[in-house]
C-alpha cells in the first residue's frame, strides 16, 4: 500500500445497515513500524508484497545497533537500528540464526527486520528464592535470563536452569533442563 509493505495485524468485515461491507484493518507498516487503521471498501484491492527471507546470525548489540552477518560467510557483517527489529530484540542470543526479512521493489532489495524463532530456549543466570506460604493458586517470581530479558516464571524455576521463552508473547513455556 503506498508502495511500502504493510502487516495485517487485525481485520473485522462489517455492515452498517443499508450500506455495502467495510473490511475495517489494523495495519503496521513493516519499514517505520508505525500503526494505523484503514477501512477498504468492498471494490478495494492490495497487492501482496514481495518479501524474501534468508537465514542470518545474530552477533552482538551495541549501543542501539544490532550486527548480524550472513549464516555462511561471517565477513558479510551488517547492522540493524533497535527501531526497526521491535520487541523481540530482548530474546535474542550471540550466535543465533534468525529470519531476515528483505523488500523487493523496483529491482532494489532493502533488509526490514528479522523473524525470530517462535520459541527459544535461555539460561536463567537470577532468580530470587521461593518462598513458602500460599501456592495453592500457583505462583510466580520475576526471573533474569542470560539476554538480559526479565519474565515471570513458576516458583519451582531456579538460577542456572534452561527455559523455553515464547518470542511472541514474551512468555514462559516450559522448563527445559
Amino acid at each position: 500500500m503506498d508502495g511500502e509493505p504493510y502487516e495485517v495485524l487485525s481485520s473485522h468485515v462489517f455492515r452498517k445497515q443499508m450500506r455495502k461491507p467495510v473490511n475495517a484493518t489494523k495495519l503496521r507498516n513493516m519499514i517505520s513500524g508505525r500503526v494505523m487503521e484503514y477501512s477498504f471498501a468492498q471494490s478495494e484491492k492490495a497487492d501482496e508484497a514481495e518479501i524474501e527471507e534468508r537465514d542470518i546470525k545474530f552477533l552482538y548489540a551495541h549501543k542501539r545497533e544490532f550486527w548480524f552477518c550472513e549464516a555462511n560467510d561471517p565477513a558479510k557483517r551488517f547492522f540493524l537500528p533497535a527501531a526497526s527489529l521491535g520487541d523481540g530484540t530482548r530474546f535474542l542470543k550471540t550466535n543465533s540464526i534468525v529470519v531476515a526479512l528483505s523488500f523487493n521493489r523496483d529491482d532494489e532489495s532493502r533488509l526490514i527486520g528479522i523473524r525470530l524463532p517462535i520459541k527459544v530456549d535461555l539460561l536463567v543466570t537470577e532468580a530470587p528464592p521461593s518462598i513458602k506460604g500460599n501456592t495453592a493458586q500457583g505462583g510466580n517470581k520475576q526471573v533474569v535470563l542470560e539476554t538480559g530479558a526479565s519474565i515471570n516464571v513458576p516458583l519451582f524455576i531456579n538460577a542456572g536452569d534452561v527455559v523455553r521463552v515464547n518470542t511472541e508473547t514474551g512468555e514462559y513455556a516450559e522448563r527445559v533442563k
